[in-house]
């Protein structure tokens, strides 16, 4: 798997963590692959039964999309195509959250199946400030 995705497996259970070594898992171009890698390698596996998805950080799940890769040119993987990975998946995924879940933090766990997440969780999306659609 990716630098930045850690995959493991209990029984008939995955999980994938986001593992940024900022530790605040803001999503970028190597998350995007890493992902798409593993929900392509985890929806083939019919031993599996469930996916959860979580942030390896205590401070955030995902805190949004990393800006300093705004405007670039897109190479792989968009966050759109790793939506239609986790929402069209044959097993239910979970996304487990905790800490901060910002803009494209949120939709990636809005397209999660089930979501779950500790009391002290704080979600938003802030680029409606901006004028801009999540």
């Amino acid at each position: 798997m990716s630098a930045v995705i850690e995959v493991s497996r209990e029984g008939m259970v995955a999980t994938v963590m986001l593992n940024r070594p900022d530790r605040m898992n803001a999503l970028n171009l190597p998350i995007w692959h890493g992902l798409a890698e593993a929900f392509t390698t985890l929806n083939a596996d019919d031993s599996l039964r469930c996916v959860v998805l979580r942030g390896a950080s205590e401070q955030a799940f995902a805190p949004g999309a990393d800006i300093t890769e705004f405007g670039g040119a897109m190479k792989g993987p968009s966050l759109s195509d790793v939506q239609d990975m986790m929402e069209n998946s044959p097993k239910p995924v979970i996304a487990a959250i905790h800490g901060t879940v910002l803009g494209g933090g949120l939709e990636v766990a809005l397209c999660a199946h089930f979501r779950v997440a500790v009391p002290s969780a704080k979600f938003g999306l802030p680029e409606v400030n901006l004028g801009l659609l999540p």
